[in-house]
């Protein structure tokens, strides 16, 4: 956390939280009492003072332009006066969707991926698709399958380590040097939805086994952790009164990797600085 700039790719397809996430961490870091904490004036709100506004109203904010990308930088301290200074994206998850299946990343994102040490994956489990393939089905049962008007996409699984191989690619990134130097966290969104038991990597094992092994071959120390941004779910018309008397900064919560909730919503962020003392 002592290099001046510090910043994280967020990788997160359309509807996964990326905009909800980002405003309550915001409101975190500007009350402070969390492992960072806001360290000066940040730049660039306008992306998130809408999902604000609709958070403090008691509602769910709305969704980010497709076309949109706006960087935020907002400069950190942690408990230590370690400083630096966070660039936080919020843009359309249809990007990412678009580079997956055109197999292409625009030069916009390859300057990105090349300039972020870190990348924050956001998975919401509950709507990912596992389809039979090889690993779920013996080969005797797919090749009774019949191929007429067969619609084959895909996995989602497949799509994600699809994304993370096309990433490391444009970013020259090495295998030896991937799992030395550059950091990954994944986060498992709306983990309230998703009525587990487990800790979020068995959560993660559980659905997405192929993506688990992936990264755990890619990455050395992948952090894997679940987040429910909000605490609950919240209507884009109708006022949580709770939400309005309480302030939406005392809701949501982060799933440790031991299973344990901890309301500090700064911490995958802190761990992908680098600094976890």
């Amino acid at each position: 956390m002592n290099s001046p700039a510090n910043s994280i790719l967020l990788l997160g397809e359309s509807g996964v939280g990326k905009t909800h996430f980002g405003a309550q961490l915001l409101k975190r870091l500007m009350k402070g009492g969390g492992r960072l904490g806001m360290d000066g004036q940040a730049t660039n709100l306008e992306p998130f003072e809408a999902a604000l506004e609709s958070l403090n109203e008691g509602k769910s904010a709305g969704h980010t332009a497709t076309s949109t990308y706006i960087d935020s930088v907002w400069p950190v301290v942690n408990a230590l006066g370690r400083r630096a200074e966070l660039i936080w994206p919020d843009y359309g998850g249809e990007q990412i969707k678009s580079m997956i299946d055109s197999r292409r990343v625009p030069n916009d994102w390859r300057t990105r991926v090349r300039r972020a040490p870190a990348w924050l994956l956001l998975i919401r489990l509950q709507q990912t698709r596992v389809r039979d393939d090889l690993f779920s089905k013996p080969l005797a049962d797919l090749r009774s399958t019949s191929l007429d008007n067969r619609d084959v996409q895909m996995s989602d699984q497949a799509r994600l380590i699809e994304l993370l191989q096309m990433l490391n690619y444009v970013g020259d990134v090495t295998a030896e040097h991937q799992r030395s130097h550059s950091r990954l966290g994944v986060l498992l969104t709306c983990w309230d939805e998703l009525a587990f038991d487990g800790t979020p990597a068995e959560a993660l094992e559980e659905r997405l086994p192929l993506l688990r092994a992936f990264i755990r071959s890619n990455w050395s120390t992948p952090s894997v952790m679940g987040l429910s941004a909000l605490g609950r779910s919240l209507s884009k018309s109708e006022r949580d009164i709770d939400y309005v008397s309480q302030g939406p900064e005392n809701f949501g919560y982060i799933v440790m990797p031991d299973g344990l909730h901890s309301p500090d919503l700064t911490l995958p962020i802190q761990l992908l600085l680098g600094d976890v003392q």
